[in-house]
């Protein structure tokens, strides 16, 4: 089957229309020369490569060089009864499938939110099958349909201690996954950019768009703090290479108290 990809935010598409529906949305951006189309193979022709690499015990990251698209970095969790691929890239080689799947089945690929579907589907097809988890409130997003997507909402666990949870905020679907096991079992989030690791390493953003500065608002945020801080976790993943190596959820919170006080004009004096 012959489909598309958006070179801006390496989505696929079924078929090239003239212009891609995530791009052209506040969220995101469509570049000055206009949409542009791509592939696969014109990629791999291009020099795209994929890489590997462990994070922590059991928990892998999947790159590419260079970036495609968003250039986000995909997560694989793996567990005993099979591993879940966070984030999938909007490119993928016969590497990448055949180290993910020397590290075992693969029982799931989510995306956080539409920015990050890549090429959720020929993931699928080159992984065996796999289903594709999409948030039921996202799912007008997708582009290229398939058999392999399904649909769910509020909270799943995807394998044991392996929970996708519906946050909202920065997509009406957008979801984290807690890890329970993981971090000598303190937990791990991964939080893709609904909840941002910044540079610092010790705090978070929370925003609609981070391409085109766009806040949310102070109850928002308070209610995706509160959503994740029915768990417990230690440490805390971007959908990039940023992390939180510890006391993540006490940094969460004080990070969203901080946001709510600037946009509440707590703070207004130091301006």
């Amino acid at each position: 089957m012959t489909f598309w990809i958006c070179a801006t935010c390496a989505v696929e598409h079924a078929e090239r229309s003239a212009v891609c529906a995530i791009c052209a949305d506040e969220r995101q951006w469509i570049p000055s020369d206009g949409q542009r189309w791509t592939s696969l193979t014109e990629m791999t022709d291009a020099g795209y490569r994929t890489a590997i690499a462990e994070l922590e015990p059991d928990l892998w990251a999947v790159s590419s060089t260079p970036g495609a698209g968003i250039g986000q970095q995909s997560k694989l969790v793996c567990t005993k009864e099979g591993s879940v691929l966070f984030d999938p890239l909007g490119f993928l080689d016969e590497a990448a499938v055949r180290g993910i799947l020397d590290l075992g089945p693969v029982a799931a690929i989510v995306a956080s939110h539409p920015h990050m579907f890549g090429v959720q589907v020929e993931w699928s097809h080159a992984l065996g099958g796999v289903p594709v988890l999409v948030a039921e409130k996202d799912r007008g997003w997708v582009a290229r349909d398939d058999h392999a997507i399904q649909s769910w909402s509020a909270e799943v666990e995807v394998l044991p201690g392996v929970t996708l949870s519906q946050t909202g905020g920065h997509f009406p679907g957008s979801s984290v996954v807690h890890w329970s096991g993981a971090a000598d079992g303190k937990g791990v989030l991964l939080a893709s950019d609904t909840i941002f690791p910044n540079a610092d390493r010790s705090s978070v953003s929370f925003m609609r768009s981070f391409p085109n500065p766009l806040p949310l608002s102070g109850a928002v945020v308070e209610r995706v703090t509160a959503h994740v801080e029915r768990f417990e976790f230690d440490r805390l993943y971007g959908n990039f290479e940023r992390v939180i190596p510890a006391d993540a959820r006490a940094i969460v919170r004080r990070s969203a108290d901080r946001h709510i006080g600037w946009v509440n004009g707590d703070f207004d004096h130091l301006t």
